[in-house]
C-alpha cells in the first residue's frame, strides 16, 4: 500500500512524463498539455478553479460550438470574417458541436461567474483546430481565439446565449418527450385500470370509492399540464443575448449581426430562436431561467407526488395497502430474502429532492449580479441543465419500468371497498346523515360492514341495499338517493 508520499511522488512523475507547449494571453507565458486543445486563459482557470471538478455537461459545450458557428457564419456574410478563417471555424466548431472534443473542456462550473473562462474555452479550443485544419500548427493563432473566433463577441453576451439555447434545446429535445411518454404510459393504465373499484382516500383515511383508472387518469393529467408549463417557457428562453457584448450596448459589433446570428442558430438547432427584445435586461438580469426552472421544479414535484402514491398503493405485500402490484426490477434487501422495493419510484423521489435544491440555486443565482451583469450564469446554465436531465431521464425510467409494469390487485380493492366505513356517505339521500353516521360506527363497533348493519337494522332491504350501495355507481356523479 501506498503512502502519502509515494502517492505525490507518483504524480510528480507523471507531470514530469507529460509533453507541454507554450501558448500566451495578456498576462504572459502558461504551459499547457501538448496534446489539449485549449489555450493559455483556459490553463489558468484550470489551476484557478479546482473546486468541484464538474466541467459543463455535453448540452451547455454543443451550445456554445452552435454560438461559435452560426457567429462565424453571420460576420463572414457580413464581410466582416474572411471564408477562409470562416470555414475553418465552422468545421472545427462542427466537431465540438457533435461532441468530438468534449475532453478539451476542462474548466469547472465554478468559475467567474460572466463564464469568460468557458468562453474562452471554446475559443480557444475553435481556434487551435480551426488553425490544425488550416494546415496551420497548434498555438500559433493563426486563426485568433479573439480575434477571430470571438469577433463581435463578449463573454458576456456568449454564455447567456449557450445557456438559452442549450435550455432550450433541453426542453424540447429531452425534457418534453419524456414527460410525453410518461403521460401516455400513465394514460394506458387509466384505460386498463377502469373497471377496477377501490377504496378512496383522503387524510390518509377511508373515502368514497374511487376507480383506479381515475386515479391514473388523474396522474395523466398531472403530466400533461406540466409537459404545457415547461413549454410554455419557450417564448423567453427563446431571446439570445447575442449582439450586446460586454454591457448591452452592441459595441463592437454590426447592427445586423444579431439577428442574423439568431437566424443561423435557429437553423442550427431546429427552434425558433430570436434577438432579445432588450439586450441590458438579458445579460444583467435571467429571469428566464428562474422562470423556465420553475416548471422543472413544478413537474419535479408531480412525478415525486405520483411516485408517493404508488408506493403506497403497492405497498405490502400482505401487510400494507396492496392495491396495485410493483414490478421486481432488483431484489430490495440484502438480508430479508424475497422483498422488493419500489427502487424507480424512489429514484424519482430523490430526483424531485436535488429539482428543488437546483431551483433554490437557480432562483438565487438569477436574481443577483450587480448593475449590468448578472454574475452567477455557470451556476445557472448548470443547475438547469442538471435538472433538465434528472427529470427527462427519471420520467422516462418511470414510464417503462414501473408504471408500464403495474398490475391491479383487482379482488383485493374489491374487498376492501366492501369493507369500507366511507360506504355510508352513499345512504346520505337515502336515510339522513344523522342515521348513516349510526349505522357506520355501529359496523365499525361490530366488525361488519355498512351494507350488512344498514339491512339487518331494517334502514334498507336486501334490494336497496344493492342500489345504493353500489361501489360502482358511487364512482360517478349521481345522486344514489331511493325513490319514494
Amino acid at each position: 500500500m501506498s503512502n502519502d508520499a509515494d502517492d505525490a511522488e507518483d504524480v510528480d512523475d507523471a507531470d514530469a512524463d507529460q509533453e507541454f507547449r507554450t501558448e500566451r494571453d495578456s498576462l504572459g507565458e502558461m504551459q499547457v498539455p501538448a496534446e489539449a486543445y485549449w489555450g493559455a486563459q483556459t490553463q489558468r482557470a484550470v489551476e484557478n478553479f479546482p473546486i468541484s471538478g464538474i466541467a459543463f455537461d455535453r448540452r451547455f459545450v454543443r451550445a456554445l460550438g452552435i454560438v461559435k458557428k452560426a457567429s462565424a457564419k453571420a460576420n463572414n456574410e457580413l464581410g466582416l470574417l474572411d471564408d477562409d478563417h470562416a470555414e475553418a471555424i465552422v468545421a472545427a466548431s462542427d466537431e465540438v458541436i457533435a461532441g468530438a472534443h468534449d475532453a478539451h473542456f476542462p474548466v469547472d462550473v465554478f468559475q467567474t461567474g460572466s463564464g469568460t473562462s468557458s468562453n474562452m474555452n471554446a475559443n480557444e479550443v475553435i481556434a487551435n483546430r480551426a488553425t490544425e485544419i488550416s494546415g496551420g500548427e497548434v498555438g500559433t493563432k493563426e486563426i485568433h481565439p479573439n480575434d477571430h473566433v470571438n469577433y463581435g463577441q463578449s463573454s458576456n453576451d456568449v454564455i447567456p446565449t449557450a445557456m438559452h439555447v442549450a435550455a432550450l434545446e433541453a426542453v424540447e429535445k429531452d425534457v418534453i418527450p419524456a414527460l410525453s411518454a410518461l403521460a401516455d404510459e400513465l394514460g394506458r393504465k387509466e384505460e386498463a385500470f377502469d373497471g377496477v373499484v377501490k377504496t378512496g382516500r383522503t387524510h390518509l383515511q377511508d373515502a368514497t370509492p374511487v376507480r383506479l383508472g381515475q386515479e391514473f387518469g388523474g396522474y395523466r393529467t398531472q403530466i400533461e399540464k406540466g409537459v404545457r408549463r415547461v413549454a410554455s417557457t419557450r417564448e423567453h428562453l427563446a431571446e439570445l443575448a447575442l449582439g450586446g457584448t460586454a454591457t448591452g450596448t452592441g459595441l463592437n459589433t454590426h447592427p445586423e449581426f444579431p439577428t442574423l446570428a439568431a437566424q443561423f442558430i435557429s437553423s442550427e438547432t431546429g427552434l425558433e430562436f430570436r434577438e432579445a427584445d432588450d439586450h441590458f435586461e438579458a445579460q444583467a438580469a435571467h429571469d428566464a431561467m428562474s422562470e423556465a426552472h420553475g416548471a422543472l421544479r413544478t413537474v419535479a414535484g408531480s412525478m415525486n407526488k405520483i411516485a408517493n402514491d404508488l408506493r403506497l398503493l403497492a405497498s405490502g405485500p400482505r401487510n400494507g395497502l396492496g392495491e396495485i402490484e410493483q414490478p421486481e426490477n432488483q431484489p430490495g434487501s440484502s438480508i430479508m430474502p424475497g422483498k422488493i422495493n419500489p427502487v424507480i419510484a424512489e429514484a424519482v423521489n430523490q430526483v424531485h429532492k436535488q429539482v428543488v435544491g437546483n431551483d433554490a440555486a437557480v432562483a438565487a443565482g438569477a436574481a443577483r449580479g450587480e448593475l449590468d451583469l448578472n454574475l452567477y450564469k455557470p451556476l445557472l446554465a448548470h443547475n438547469f441543465l442538471q435538472s433538465a436531465t434528472l427529470i427527462a431521464n427519471s420520467a422516462e425510467l418511470f414510464g417503462e419500468r414501473f408504471v408500464a409494469r403495474l398490475e391491479a390487485n383487482e379482488a383485493h380493492c374489491a374487498e376492501q371497498v366492501e369493507q369500507s366505513m366511507a360506504l355510508a356517505t352513499a345512504l346520505n339521500p337515502a336515510i339522513g346523515y344523522d342515521d348513516a353516521a349510526t349505522v357506520a360506527k355501529q359496523a365499525l363497533d361490530e366488525g361488519k360492514t355498512v351494507r350488512q348493519v344498514a339491512v339487518e337494522e331494517g334502514y334498507l332491504t336486501e334490494e336497496e341495499a344493492d342500489e345504493v350501495l353500489d361501489p360502482r355507481a358511487m364512482t360517478e356523479r349521481v345522486i344514489l338517493g331511493m325513490e319514494d
